[in-house]
């Protein structure tokens, strides 16, 4: 018998032609759903994932949205066929969200379209959005819940039309047990617009260039993936990497029991094995993390981020089902990384964001040129709602600020965006003050210093609003104990916090983590999101650089010398004879 692979005989041309349809696919998908979409989390934020899969649930291609949507697709699919199993038919459109059966957490809906040709199966056509509301015990988002059930509606493969006839009743059960009926109808419609077009994509593809030879394609770029990741893995030397014990603030319910997160990184040859063995025990309320759904993705998108970054790759590498297979990650059972059910795990973006900045710190000691300082590593979520007056409906809005890349090397670390396996865009401010009873009086960087360094760390916001009406909040935060961390002689960064009140007689400080707190009519709230850490040692610092961080009104004139060792004359211009003198004598 051969052992010839289907595809050797795919000349390159029509290889690279038909993997480069795979990827306008996936953006002409995203790009149906996020214009479509009636939620500013979908809309505006772009909250989403979309892309093409085998008929083994295998990703073959993914949108440039958030990693965490796109990357748990194939757990979804295989929820639906757990769900489903042969039940699978042409016309078919199915909505998922279990998060014990794939799903990233309960509001991350997903619309999958099995694509048949032929009569059979070969393949789907899937997304994800966050929609605003599923009909929990809380508007929104919520952190202290009972268990999974309290969350929402969970949607086991339940098919809103099957085999090409629209379920009414089912629409009916959907949309009418939801807060916010108008705005996830739009959503789902969307999404289900994205879909369908990715099927006829797919199917005109198969009709130009054949069944096998796109099938054949899609093995091709699946083993490429692996193969470039594996020749990167392999340039590590084998051994055990460990990231210093990090710790979010607790639980949402437990305030001031820190949850501990312990990672360790093994090389061997050309596998890497994450370890979170030591990690806390799962917690009683919803601050745990779906494995499948979540915990697996965020490591496959930070292990490739860090050894093919596609800024510093000479060669395009595809992102898809070959990237995860050279990586295993152990989370004993029982574990805020894998919990059992029916332990809720709806709040989980925090800790998973928080496991890529570990992976990022563990690797740091032995690729230091690939690897950042620690990062804001956190979401700060949160959800605001309220019941209008006029209508008796819900208003809800959901907002992901922006936190703070580490300093790398070379250069100064991102203020001000999201980072890690976040990849969310901000809100225009105009838009929601004119959709909800809100205003923002402050939307800016911070104004404490940044984290020194030879390369600095970066700048998180300040956002403060101010409420017309009683309002429910619910804060999906972290980090306001455990600063991001320096690397190689950098400083630490600053922590976040959430204020109500500022600069009041009434002032108060909140914790990260609220389910449902009210904020009164006249109220403010000042969220400020983690500030990251530096990069090598600030007497390293290009004086140049400093004297510009003082121009820019980033660092105050003491800390030019203090800090960073830099002497200014009193023209303020650098006496570079006397800072060579002060660094040598500070460096002995």
């Amino acid at each position: 018998m051969s052992n010839k692979k289907s595809y050797e005989n795919i000349d390159p041309v029509t290889l690279g032609v038909i993997a480069g349809s795979f990827n306008s696919i996936a953006k002409e998908m995203a790009l149906v759903l996020y214009r479509m979409a009636y939620s500013s989390i979908i809309r505006e934020s772009e909250d989403l994932g979309a892309g093409l899969f085998d008929s083994d649930g295998n990703e073959l291609c993914e949108s440039d949205s958030t990693p965490m949507h796109i990357g748990s697709l194939p757990g979804y699919i295989k929820g639906v066929k757990h769900f489903l199993g042969n039940d699978i038919n042409e016309g078919d459109i199915i909505l998922h969200n279990n998060p014990y059966h794939g799903a990233s957490h309960t509001p991350d809906l997903a619309i999958i379209i099995p694509i048949f040709y032929g009569g059979k199966l070969v393949g789907f056509a899937a997304n994800t959005g966050h929609v605003l509301d599923v009909g929990g015990m809380s508007p929104g988002l919520m952190v202290d819940v009972v268990d999974v059930f309290a969350e929402g509606k969970h949607y086991n493969a339940v098919k809103l039309y099957d085999k090409g006839k629209k379920d009414e009743a089912m629409w009916r059960h959907v949309l009418e047990n939801v807060r916010t009926p108008n705005e996830n109808k739009g959503d789902i419609e969307a999404m289900i617009a994205s879909a369908k077009l990715g099927q006829r994509r797919y199917l005109e593809l198969i009709d130009r260039y054949g069944l096998d030879t796109v099938q054949a394609t899609e093995k091709r770029w699946m083993d490429y993936s692996e193969e470039m990741l594996r020749k990167e893995i392999e340039k590590i030397p084998d051994g055990i990497y460990k990231a210093p014990t990090g710790w979010l603030d607790d639980d949402g319910r437990n305030y001031g029991e820190p949850l501990k997160i312990e990672t360790s990184v093994e090389v061997r040859g050309s596998d890497i094995i994450v370890d979170l063995t030591g990690s806390s025990p799962q917690v009683e309320t919803g601050y745990n993390v779906p494995y499948s759904g979540s915990t697996l993705p965020a490591t496959y998108t930070i292990v490739r981020s860090i050894l093919l970054d596609e800024a510093n790759s000479e060669v395009f590498v595809p992102q898809n089902s070959g990237i995860f297979k050279p990586i295993e990650v152990v989370a004993p059972l029982g574990t805020i990384f894998n919990p059992k059910f029916p332990a809720s795990c709806f709040a989980r973006f925090n800790q998973i964001n928080r496991l890529a900045d570990q992976i990022n710190l563990a690797l740091a000691e032995v690729l230091p040129e690939k690897t950042t300082a620690g990062n804001s590593a956190h979401v700060s979520a949160n959800s605001y709602a309220g019941v209008s007056p006029d209508t008796g409906a819900y208003w809800i809005y959901i907002e992901i600020n922006e936190g703070s890349y580490g300093g790398r090397f070379g250069k100064d670390a991102m203020d001000s965006v999201d980072n890690l396996v976040a990849n969310t865009r901000n809100n225009p401010i105009e838009e929601l003050e004119m959709r909800t009873p809100m205003r923002c009086h402050r939307y800016e960087l911070r104004e404490e210093e940044p984290a020194a360094g030879q390369w600095r760390g970066g700048i998180g916001i300040a956002r403060e609003w101010e409420f017309f009406t009683d309002t429910l909040f619910s804060g999906e935060g972290d980090r306001h104990f455990d600063a991001p961390k320096g690397v190689l002689g950098g400083a630490d960064g600053q922590t976040g916090s959430l204020i109500l009140n500022s600069n009041s007689q009434k002032e108060k400080n909140l914790h990260a983590k609220l389910t449902n707190f009210k904020i009164n009519a006249g109220d403010t709230l000042l969220i400020k999101t983690p500030s990251a850490g530096g990069y090598g040692n600030p007497l390293e610092r290009d004086p140049e650089q400093v004297l510009e961080d003082f121009k820019d009104g980033l660092i105050a004139k003491r800390t030019v010398k203090d800090v960073y060792g830099v002497i200014l004359k009193s023209d303020l211009t650098i006496d570079e004879v006397a800072t060579a003198d002060y660094r040598n004598n500070s460096l002995k």
